[in-house]
């Protein structure tokens, strides 16, 4: 079999993620006391108790990278093969460098936090957001976004759905007119930043040098970009790209369709099921979710 390893981004986030991995696995507890003490946050408090923080970006952006990891070890335990690429959407896009050996555990869960504040300090005096959008073809919504000033198209996940960032004044004036040329649902999602956009632009090189310091030239598999679709195996091309991303759409969907050949499977590592939800919609080739025990033996038996 030919696998690729996928992991997704912010939107995934819920209280109780990881728990019964963490009540089950001394591995997931470690990590999870590992993170903890590195971010000095309680991560037990933060996913399994109802709170706030969890929907802040640099506690969500970091716990879903830790449950996403501990998916990922709990089934490399069992299943050895590594994948022909991986990919990740947004965030999952680091997750799939740390999975490829590229950085440290503890340098990938700073990265995460660090990358957090710097998304919420670029947005501080913008009231920014993001919104889903579904029922429109991307050439019109491009279109649109060109016509509306603060709008720009942020991520493209399947055929009829992509989202948009922005100002949060500036989507809610677009919702209206978006539904008039044909969207079935606008949404305005739980995000405290917008991402894939230029509001971001005063952060890109903090962030590079954030990811200079973190990344070695260690990569065991080829990890495609959200910001190009192209593959890159190398510390200097990982830089560019993930500062490249902050900015720039996520083509999740192209990214899917242009590499499907390539495998057999598609392995998601992470809590909800998103993307296995987003595949669905995009291409014929399965793809198994591993987000809690129940999903782990379900696939570990499938695969094995």
């Amino acid at each position: 079999m030919k696998y690729a390893f996928i992991f997704p981004g912010q939107g995934s986030q819920a209280i109780g993620m990881g728990k019964d991995f963490y009540e089950n696995y001394a591995l997931a507890k470690e990590l999870f006391d590992n993170a903890s003490d590195i971010l000095k946050i309680d991560m037990k408090s933060l996913l399994f108790e109802e709170n706030d923080n969890i929907n802040q970006t640099k506690f969500t952006q970091s716990a879903i990278l830790l449950v996403s990891y501990i998916a990922y070890k709990l089934f490399n335990e069992q299943n050895k093969a590594k994948p022909i690429f991986a990919l990740g959407h947004s965030l999952g896009e680091i997750s799939a460098n740390l999975v490829s050996n590229a950085m440290s555990f503890e340098s990938a869960i700073n990265l995460v936090y660090k990358r957090g504040e710097l998304m919420q300090r670029a947005c501080e005096n913008v009231d920014a957001g993001m919104a889903v959008v579904i029922g429109i073809d991307d050439k019109s919504l491009q279109d649109f976004c060109k016509e509306n000033q603060n709008i720009w198209c942020a991520n493209y996940n399947s055929d009829g759905q992509s989202v948009l960032a922005g100002s949060k004044e500036a989507l809610f004036k677009a919702e209206e007119n978006i539904k008039k040329i044909g969207a079935k649902r606008f949404l305005i999602l739980p995000m405290s930043v917008a991402s894939h956009c230029p509001l971001l632009s005063s952060i890109l090189e903090d962030f590079r040098e954030i990811l200079d310091k973190s990344l070695i030239d260690n990569f065991d598999f080829e990890i495609i970009s959200n910001a190009t679709v192209e593959t890159y195996s190398s510390k200097a091309k990982a830089i560019d790209l993930l500062t490249r991303q902050l900015v720039e759409p996520v083509f999740y969907k192209q990214s899917i369709l242009n590499n499907q050949d390539r495998i057999d499977c598609f392995i998601e590592f992470g809590y909800g099921s998103v993307l296995k939800g987003l595949n669905k919609r995009i291409s014929s080739k399965p793809t198994y979710s591993i987000g809690d025990i129940k999903s782990l033996e379900s696939t570990l038996n499938e695969l094995n």
